[in-house]
Formats: C-alpha cells, structure tokens, sequence
C-alpha cells in the first residue's frame, strides 16, 4: 500500500510538474511570439558603406540607440550604387540607408526623421539626405576642446523621384536633431 502511495504521488507531481512545464512553454512561445512581431514592425535599415569609414558606424549607433535595426553592406565603390538609387551627386554623403521598402537615407540623417518619414513618406519621394557631412550632425559629432559638441546648422532634405528636391527639416542646432 506504502508504494502504491509513493507512485500516486510520484505520478500526480509529474502531472504537476508536466503542467507547469507546459505553462512555461506557452509563456515562452507567447513572448518569442510578441518579440518577432515586435521585431518585424521595427524599423529596419540596410546601411551600404566602405569598410574603412569610422563615421558610418557612429550614425549607425545613433540608428540603434533610437530603436533603427540596422545592418551593414560593404563597398569599395558606392558611387555606382548610388546612381541606380537615383541619388545625384550633389546630394550624397559617405553611406546610404535603404529601407525595406526602398526608401534611401544618405548620409548623417538624424533617426527621428528617418521614423518621420516612413511612417508618412511624402508622394514620389525617393527618400531623405543630410548632404556632405555637417559637424555635430548623428554619427559626426565632435567635441569643442570644453566638453560641448561642436555644432553646424544644416537642411534634411527630401529627394523625389523626379531628381528634385525640397526642405524636410531645419536642424539649428544640436538638441533639436533628438
């Protein structure tokens, strides 16, 4: 009788223990669940640089710092790339985003205004630039020698389909790019 005591409850805590594991189990695979689809409606990025380029990957930082998942493609020549892009000379800086749905990001665009954009691109946009490489600008920001970051004001432009172009956002000073 003692075993037959022993085995019942042997049996009713692997029971126990079978449905504590199988509660486990379905709390993961919910939260496995919320993490992917969280993961998938983030917003993504494919940055094309070189592989010497120390500012890309400071942008890039700034991209994952504000909730940007972000990879890199390296090039030793993105001059060509940029040209099927459509992104003219006059408007490329040293790396390029390109978004899932194709919407490019050159140069130092500040992540906020990356969030803007996609979540209401302009009609026959192409995407949004930050021309050359403005000082203070994400990923170029240098110290002023007194503990402040040196600053120049500059235009985030919208590139359209059509070659145009036109002001996105004044960026005046440092704050305001966050």
């Amino acid at each position: 009788m003692f075993v037959f005591l022993r085995t019942g409850l042997f049996i009713a805590l692997l029971s126990l223990f079978a449905g504590l594991l199988s509660a486990c189990s379905d709390n993961q695979s919910e939260h496995h669940a919320a993490h992917n689809s969280a993961q998938d409606s983030a917003l993504q990025l494919v940055v094309h640089k070189t592989p010497t380029c120390g500012c890309c990957g400071d942008w890039q930082d700034h991209l994952t710092q504000s909730g940007i998942v972000n990879s890199s493609e390296l090039s030793n020549s993105l001059g060509e790339f940029k040209t099927e892009l459509g992104i003219a000379p006059k408007y490329r800086s040293c790396h390029t985003g390109v978004s899932p749905e194709g919407f490019v990001f050159e140069g130092h665009v500040p992540a906020k205004y990356i969030k803007q954009f996609l979540a209401s691109p302009p009609e026959n946009a192409l995407g949004l630039t930050v021309p050359a490489m403005p000082v203070g600008s994400p990923g170029m920001e240098v110290d002023d020698g007194h503990g402040h970051t040196r600053f120049m004001p500059y235009q985030v432009l919208v590139l359209f389909k059509d070659g145009s172009s036109s002001v996105y956002a004044d960026v005046p000073d440092y704050a305001s790019q966050f």
